[in-house]
């Protein structure tokens, strides 16, 4: 695996891995990347993967300083997993003036996530065009736990006819159901044996339940939910009868840590 930590010295190591697949992350890694490793792999003959923690998608009261960090355990996972490629810059590399230009999303970035954090597309989007135009890659590989952010990005690379095929990996998930997450590492142990029943209760909604009583069952339960909504999955509108293709989103916070997932119905 051959690491590079500036944009020239990246773009002349991907002339040596043609139609590379790429997978941006945010490291302290998990299976669920690893996977979307394997997709990339199998949708192309290189891969390049990122580490970078973006700034510009924190709010100035969450968890940018603390964002867990494992870069070396990261790197061994990496090269256990065959990468050819990890690009792993600092904030001086891609940021090595105040960013002023700034990708500006739809209207749909301003609900769900966007609602609760506010700007943190804006911040996705910059940073994932960055980085798209510092790899050049042919393929990018992003998971569907981050349900919204997939959407923006598909509608980004589509309405500026960037050359690159965005592929959706399904989420991984623990035994219990748990979405894989680098912030389940935050969970104490009471609330990681808590931590699935988001996902039962998003169960609970593709059978039929109201998200106004699946909200009442998570709040009893002592979790603290920001949305729990089922929208269309074309363009995450609020589905129209008639509608055959939808999804349930939920954010919700279980003691101090914030837990998203969602279900496709």
């Amino acid at each position: 695996m051959r690491i590079v930590r500036q944009i020239d010295e990246l773009r002349r190591a991907a002339a040596d891995f043609p139609g590379l697949a790429f997978v941006p992350t945010m490291g302290n890694l998990h299976d669920g990347h690893l996977a979307l490793m394997q997709l990339a792999r199998e949708r192309a003959r290189h891969v390049c993967a990122s580490i970078f923690v973006n700034r510009l998608q924190f709010a100035p009261s969450e968890d940018f300083e603390s964002y867990p960090r494992s870069f070396e355990a990261d790197c061994a996972r990496l090269r256990a997993a065959s990468l050819d490629l990890l690009f792993a810059p600092d904030e001086t590399v891609l940021y090595p003036e105040p960013q002023t230009f700034v990708v500006e999303p739809p209207t749909i970035a301003g609900e769900l996530e966007g609602h609760f954090r506010p700007r943190f597309f804006h911040g996705v989007a910059t940073v994932v065009l960055k980085l798209l135009n510092c790899v050049q890659p042919r393929i990018a590989v992003f998971g569907k736990k981050d349900y919204q952010q997939l959407h923006l990005i598909r509608a980004m690379v589509r309405q500026f006819d960037l050359p690159v095929e965005i592929v959706a990996g399904e989420t991984v998930r623990e035994a219990d159901g748990l979405a894989m997450s680098s912030r389940n590492a935050y969970l104490s142990a009471t609330e990681r044996a808590e931590a699935p029943h988001l996902q039962r209760v998003l169960q609970k909604v593709k059978a039929g339940m109201e998200c106004a009583e699946a909200v009442q069952i998570l709040t009893a339960r002592g979790w603290k939910p920001d949305y729990l909504e089922v929208r269309r999955r074309s363009d995450l509108a609020a589905p129209e009868a008639g509608d055959q293709e939808r999804v349930v989103l939920a954010a919700a916070r279980l003691g101090s840590t914030r837990l998203i997932d969602n279900l496709e119905f």
